[in-house]
C-alpha cells in the first residue's frame, strides 16, 4: 500500500515522525498498565481502539497482495497489547469507582438494553465466534501457509533462476521477484506467530470479564453496601459492557486477519476480486433465480422476499449475458463470439504492441497497389495460437504475452548480440484451441500445447510422487511434466517439482527456438544495420574491411556460422578485426569463422567449463582423429565428412555413449578435437546431436585444462590399420 500526501500538509509532517508516534503509543500502553486513567481519556482511547480496528479491516479489503501488508503481524500485536492495557484500566475504574466512562456505560445499557443476562449471552456468543471459529480457523490457515511457503521457497527461487537463464526475465526483474518471494515467506511466518496473540487475547477477555463480575459483586456488597441484586446488576452490566467494548475490536481484527491469510494474490482489491469471480457466470445467476422461485412456492414461506431476490438475480444474469456477448470473448476489435476473426498483433522494435491486419482495398480504391503489396509480405518470425490461448495476448485483460516476447528479443540482443526482427503474434483457427506454433518465414519450426488455468509441474528432481493432472512432456528439454490445478500446486512444490505457468512455458519454448534458429534470422539487412551501428565507434575498422577485403555476404556467413553453434556475436569489433586479419589468407566463410573462433575462445569457452579453468570433455583416439582428417570433404559452399555407413554408425554410437555420460553427470556435452576436423565433425552429426558442443584445442584459452571424460575409439578395421601419427601442430 502506498499513500501519496502533499509534502506541506500536517499529515505529511506527522507521517515523517511515524517512528516517534509508534514509540509514543507503546509507551502510552505501558502507562495504561500502571496508572489510573480518568473516564474521559478512557472514552477517547476506547473510541480510538474501535476506530483503528475498522481502519485495519478496511485496509485489508483494499490490499491487492497479502504480503503487501507486511506490517500487519506487528500491528496486530501492538493493538492487542493496547486493548489488554485498556481492559486493565477499565477494570480498575469499574472496581474502584463503579464507573468507567460513557462508552462502557452505553454498551452496558443501550447495546444490551440493560439486561445483564442478555448481555452475558451476547458476550459469550461473540467470544465463541471469535475464539472457536475465526481465530482458530485463521490461525490454522496461517500455520499451513507458513509451512507451505517456507517449504516451497527453494523451488520458487529455482524457477526464478531458470527464467533468468532462459532470458524470459532480466536481472532487475529476477531480483524483485526474489525479494517478493522472501517477503512472502517472512509475512506468513510472522502471521503464524501473530495468530497466537489473537487467540490468547480472546481467552484473556473471558477471564478478565469473569474477574470483573466476581470482584465487582464482592466490592459492591462488602464495601459499597449495595444489596445482592443491586450489586449483581450494576457490576455485571459494567463488566459485560467492558467485555463487549474489548471483544468487538478484537473480533474485527480477527476477521481482518482471517481475510488476509485466506486471500490469494491478485492485482485487484478484495471487492473487485470477489465481484469479478462471483458474477462471472450468468448461468449460475439464472439457476440461483430459479432456486429462489422454488423456495417461494414452498408452503408457509413468504413469497415476496424470495420472488424479489429471484427477480434481481434474473436481471443481473441478463445484464451479464449481454455484456459477455459484447466483450466476453473478444480479442482486439474482432469478436470471436460473433464469428469475426480476431486480429493479429505484432511487437514493434521499441516493445509497443500494435494490432490490426492490413485492409484489402477494392480494385479502384485509393492505395490499392500498396495494400496488395502488403499481402505478399512475409513475417520473418511469427507465433500462431489457437483461440483458447487468445487471453495470453489480450493486454486489456492482463495478457502478458506481447510484453514477454519483447523481453525475449531484448534478452537475445544482450546475450547473443542479434537484434531479432519484430515477432508477429496472431490467431489461427486451423490450430487446436490450446495449440501454438512458431513460424520462421512461413515454415513451422516448433509447436506445443498449453492448458490455460493450470500449472506445468516439471519433475526435475526425480520425485516419485504421482501428481493428479494431465501427463505431458515439457516442450523444450522433453522433461516429464504434468498439467496440474491450483490445489496440487503446493504439494508439487514441496516434492521438488518446478512449477511454471502456461505463458512461461510458451516463452521459454520461444526463447530456445530463437536461439537455435538465430543464424536464420540474420539477413544481410540486419548485418548492415549492425555494421552501421559499429561504424559510429569503429570507423577505421569498417573502412578497412568494406568493400576492399570482404563483401557483406561473407561477413553475414561468418556471423551465421558463429550463431549456428551458439557463439555470441556481441563482441562485433573483435569478430570484424579477425575477419580483416585473416581475409588475406582465405575468403571462405567457413575458414574465416574457424579462425575467428580462436580469438573468441576466451569469451565462449568458459560457458562449458565443469569447474573454473577446467573443461571436462570427450576426446578422439589420435589414430581415429588422424584417419577422419583424411575423410574431410570440402566444397566452395560446404564442409563435411565422407564416411562409409559402418564407420558413421560406429562414430554416432560412440558419441552417444560419451555425451550421455557427461549429461548424466550434470555437465555440458563437450567434445574436444583438433581444429582440422572440428567443423567437419560438427556438421556431420549436427542434425542428430544439436546440443553437443565441439571445441578445438586451439580455441581453448591458455590457462584452460582439458579433463578427459572418455575416448571415442575407432572401429576395429581402423584400429588394426597401421596409421602413422603426425606430430602435433
Amino acid at each position: 500500500m502506498s499513500t501519496v500526501v502533499a509534502s506541506s500538509s500536517p499529515v505529511a509532517a506527522l507521517l515523517k515522525r511515524a517512528d516517534l508516534i509508534f514509540t509514543g503509543g507503546l509507551f502510552l500502553t505501558v502507562l495504561l498498565l500502571i496508572m489510573p486513567i480518568p473516564p474521559v481519556l478512557l472514552d477517547t482511547f476506547l473510541a480510538l481502539n474501535i476506530g483503528l480496528s475498522f481502519l485495519v479491516l478496511l485496509a485489508i479489503v483494499y490490499v491487492k497482495d497479502p504480503p503487501e501488508f507486511s506490517g500487519f503481524p506487528t500491528l496486530l500485536l501492538a493493538l492487542t497489547l493496547f486493548r489488554l492495557a485498556l481492559n486493565i484500566s477499565t477494570t480498575r475504574q469499574v472496581l474502584v469507582h463503579g464507573y468507567a466512562g460513557q462508552v462502557i456505560e452505553a454498551f452496558g445499557h443501550f447495546v444490551i438494553q440493560g439486561n445483564y443476562i442478555v448481555g452475558a449471552v451476547v458476550f459469550l456468543i461473540l467470544v465463541v465466534i471469535n475464539f472457536v471459529v475465526i481465530t482458530k480457523g485463521a490461525g490454522r490457515i496461517a500455520e499451513v501457509s507458513a509451512r507451505f511457503t517456507l517449504d516451497a521457497l527453494p523451488g520458487k527461487q529455482m524457477a526464478i533462476d531458470a527464467e533468468l537463464n532462459a532470458g524470459i526475465i532480466d536481472e532487475v526483474t529476477a531480483t524483485a521477484r526474489r525479494i517478493k518471494v522472501q517477503k512472502e515467506a517472512d509475512f506468513y511466518g510472522a502471521m503464524d506467530g501473530a495468530s497466537k496473540f489473537v487467540r490468547g487475547d480472546a481467552i484473556a477477555g473471558i477471564i478478565i470479564t469473569l474477574v470483573n463480575v466476581v470482584g465487582g459483586f464482592a466490592i459492591g456488597v462488602l464495601q459499597m453496601g449495595l444489596s445482592l441484586t443491586e450489586s449483581l446488576s450494576k457490576f455485571t452490566l459494567l463488566s459485560i459492557g467492558d467485555g463487549l467494548v474489548s471483544q468487538i475490536p478484537a473480533l474485527i481484527l480477527s476477521v481482518g486477519a482471517g481475510l488476509l491469510v485466506t486471500r490469494a494474490s491478485d492485482n485487484n482489491n478484495l471487492g473487485t476480486q470477489l465481484a469479478s469471480q462471483l458474477f462471472r457466470y450468468p448461468r449460475a445467476m439464472k439457476i440461483c433465480a430459479g432456486m429462489m422461485v422454488a423456495f417461494s412456492l414452498m408452503p408457509g414461506m413468504p413469497m415476496l422476499p424470495f420472488l424479489g431476490l429471484a427477480g434481481i438475480a434474473a436481471y443481473v444474469a441478463k445484464i451479464l449475458e449481454e455484456q459477455e456477448i459484447a466483450t466476453g470473448h473478444a480479442y482486439g476489435d474482432g469478436a470471436v463470439a460473433a464469428g469475426k476473426p480476431p486480429t493479429s498483433a505484432k511487437t514493434s522494435a521499441d516493445g509497443k504492441p500494435s494490432t490490426g491486419s492490413p485492409a484489402v482495398a477494392g480494385p479502384g480504391g485509393a492505395g490499392g497497389s500498396e495494400d496488395v503489396r502488403k499481402l505478399i509480405e512475409m513475417d520473418v518470425f511469427a507465433i500462431e495460437i489457437g483461440y483458447g490461448l487468445l487471453a495470453l495476448a489480450d493486454t486489456k485483460n492482463g495478457g502478458e504475452l506481447l510484453a514477454r516476447v519483447t523481453g525475449v528479443r531484448k534478452a537475445l540482443a544482450r546475450e547473443k548480440g542479434i537484434v531479432v526482427p519484430p515477432v508477429s503474434v496472431r490467431d489461427n483457427l486451423e490450430l487446436e484451441a490450446n495449440e501454438y506454433r512458431f513460424l520462421l518465414r512461413g515454415k513451422a519450426m516448433a509447436r506445443g500445447q498449453l492448458m490455460p488455468g493450470r500449472w506445468l509441474a516439471m519433475n526435475v528432481s526425480g520425485s516419485k510422487m504421482k501428481l493428479k493432472g494431465v501427463p505431458t512432456r515439457e516442450p523444450v528439454f522433453n522433461l516429464e511434466a504434468t498439467w496440474i490445478d491450483e490445489a496440487e500446486k503446493k504439494a508439487a512444490e514441496l516434492n521438488g517439482f518446478t512449477i511454471v505457468d502456461p505463458a512461461s512455458v510458451l516463452i521459454t519454448h520461444l526463447s530456445e527456438t530463437l536461439k537455435v534458429n538465430a543464424h536464420h534470422l540474420l539477413g544481410r539487412q540486419e548485418v548492415q544495420l549492425l555494421i552501421d551501428h559499429l561504424k559510429t565507434t569503429q570507423p577505421a575498422l569498417v573502412a578497412e574491411l568494406l568493400p576492399d577485403l570482404v563483401t557483406l555476404g561473407i561477413i553475414q556467413r561468418v556471423l551465421q556460422n558463429l550463431l549456428r553453434e551458439n557463439v555470441s556475436i556481441l563482441n562485433q569489433a573483435l569478430i570484424l578485426e579477425g575477419i580483416a586479419d585473416f581475409a588475406a589468407l582465405s575468403k571462405n566463410p567457413d575458414d574465416l569463422s574457424e579462425l575467428v573462433r580462436r580469438r573468441l575462445g576466451l569469451y565462449f569457452v568458459p560457458e562449458y567449463e565443469s569447474r573454473p579453468g577446467v573443461v571436462r570433455a570427450a576426446t578422439l583416439d589420435p589414430r581415429f582423429e588422424q584417419w577422419l582428417s583424411t575423410k574431410v570433404h570440402r566444397s566452395p559452399t560446404e564442409v563435411g565428412l565422407a564416411l562409409d555407413p559402418a564407420t558413421a554408425r560406429h562414430l554416432i554410437e560412440q558419441i552417444t555413449l560419451r555425451t550421455n555420460e557427461l549429461i548424466q553427470a550434470g555437465q555440458p556435452a563437450v567434445i574436444v578435437v583438433s581444429t582440422e576436423i572440428r567443423l567437419p565433425l560438427k556438421r556431420f552429426f549436427e542434425s542428430s546431436f544439436p546440443r553437443v558442443v565441439v571445441l578445438a584445442f586451439q580455441e581453448l584459452p591458455a590457462a584452460t585444462e582439458v579433463e578427459n571424460a572418455g575416448i571415442i575409439t575407432p572401429p576395429a578395421h581402423i584400429a588394426r590399420a597401421d596409421i602413422p601419427l603426425r606430430a602435433a601442430a
